[in-house]
């Protein structure tokens, strides 16, 4: 009884370091957990691409915190039996990006606008420690798992823009190094496991795991994934309770099980008040900025990122401040209005280009009159005479003559979010600081 102490405590660590780990592998298993791509929305066998041809309706609740800005083309690469080589197309100047992330959520790659200038570019996406030729036109990546997540992201202007778009989604595309050059097409009869939950959302399995059962399955899957080289001191600390890497899991005790599964909730229950007492992200005036893409070893802002927004992007590519709060700390509520006033100097800094979006409390798009979700500088907005800008956010219409400004509000409590695609550097160097939302009635 007298090591319960120790092993609570290890076992804490241990529940955040694997908890991004479960979760990936639990969303993997449900995401290509199908015949062929396209039979259901946003999903697709290992290998291809499940691409999103739409914005979600006004009324959907697939998605939280959807973006209004870009169609999504995601897909899961296994390299276990070899490099899958992954082709970006030209953009033809478009802003995209395709973020390539390990089972761990760390970003290793983003072919894309940023990196490689829209260009036409294929890459050869192997698994740790592979070796071997490669065909002319083709740059390899060593991958640091051998399971990893490509979240493509293309900017769409509108409903009018989708042919534009779906014809860059249709230019991705993925084939086995062995077939490079040759006539191929991936089956649309594979195999379905029946074993796998379709329904419940990865999130909801992870969190109803027990601290022990948890850190079973972290332990199988650091058979097949390895830990980054920086993770040396905790796999040190799992060690000593009998979490070693390569073998399975499961605790020496009765008392041991209860002291993990303790650990377990505690975790859990801190990694979630993390997503909304403000710890997530860096606070200024107000907003709150997701920091993620890469976490060294600070496991638990990884584990807080892989619960309230999987698949992060780099700060480099994409900036995510959000708000629930008007000046005077009030939460927002639809009851009232509220204006956004940039400065000329204030703009967002974006290298592509920013928008506001509106969620209501569970952050899901808000149905309204006009059907505007999000609005940003490639809308008709209307700047004053001295280049500064007002975004009008309100339940009702402000009238039809200031509508081009209006971001609707649902008419409870609501929190937007601010995106800055391809921040500048000074928004990177000097952090994200934009003017509180002021209540105007």
């Amino acid at each position: 009884m007298t090591a319960r102490p120790h092993v609570q405590a290890i076992a804490f660590d241990a529940y955040q370091y694997l908890y991004p780990l479960v979760t990936m592998d639990a969303t993997f298993r449900q995401a290509t957990n199908v015949t062929a791509a396209d039979v259901e929305p946003m999903r697709a066998p290992t290998n291809q691409f499940a691409h999103f041809r739409a914005y979600p309706d006004a009324d959907a609740r697939d998605v939280v915190r959807f973006n209004f800005d870009t169609l999504y083309s995601f897909a899961w690469l296994d390299l276990r039996d070899e490099p899958i080589v992954l082709t970006v197309p030209d953009s033809r100047g478009r802003f995209y990006l395709t973020p390539i992330l390990d089972m761990w959520t760390d970003v290793f790659a983003v072919p894309g606008t940023r990196t490689t200038y829209g260009a036409e570019r294929s890459f050869a996406i192997a698994a740790p420690g592979w070796s071997g030729a490669l065909p002319p036109g083709v740059d390899l990546l060593i991958a640091p798992t051998p399971i990893v997540w490509v979240m493509g992201r293309i900017q769409c202007n509108g409903v009018d823009d989708l042919p534009t778009v779906h014809s860059i989604q249709d230019g991705l595309s993925t084939i086995p190094l062995s077939r490079w050059g040759s006539s191929f097409s991936w089956p649309n009869d594979s195999a379905v496991d029946p074993s796998v939950d379709d329904a419940t959302p990865p999130l909801h399995q992870v969190n109803a795991m027990s601290g022990s059962e948890l850190l079973a399955y972290g332990a199988e899957l650091l058979k097949v994934h390895p830990p980054h080289p920086n993770d040396g001191p905790i796999l040190e600390r799992m060690r000593s309770i009998g979490l070693v890497v390569g073998q399975s899991f499961s605790p020496d005790d009765e008392a041991s099980r209860e002291a993990i599964d303790a650990a377990g909730t505690e975790a859990l229950h801190d990694i979630l008040a993390a997503t909304s007492d403000g710890s997530l992200g860096v606070w200024r005036g107000g907003w709150m900025t997701i920091q993620g893409g890469t976490y060294g070893t600070d496991y638990r802002r990884r584990a807080m990122v892989a619960l309230g927004g999987l698949g992060c992007n780099l700060p480099e590519d994409a900036l995510y401040p959000g708000t629930a709060t008007d000046e005077s700390g009030e939460l927002l509520t639809g009851r009232r209005d509220y204006v956004l006033h940039f400065a000329a100097d204030e703009i967002p800094a974006a290298d592509a280009f920013w928008s506001l979006t509106m969620y209501d409390a569970e952050g899901f798009q808000v149905p309204n009159p006009i059907d505007r979700f999000a609005i940003g500088d490639r809308d008709p907005l209307v700047y004053a005479e001295d280049g500064s800008l007002e975004i009008l956010i309100q339940h009702d219409s402000p009238g039809s003559e200031r509508e081009s400004n209006w971001l609707p509000a649902p008419a409870g409590e609501f929190q937007p979010m601010l995106r800055i695609y391809s921040p500048k550097p000074e928004a990177l160097r000097r952090g994200v600081v934009l003017p509180p939302i002021k209540r105007i009635a």
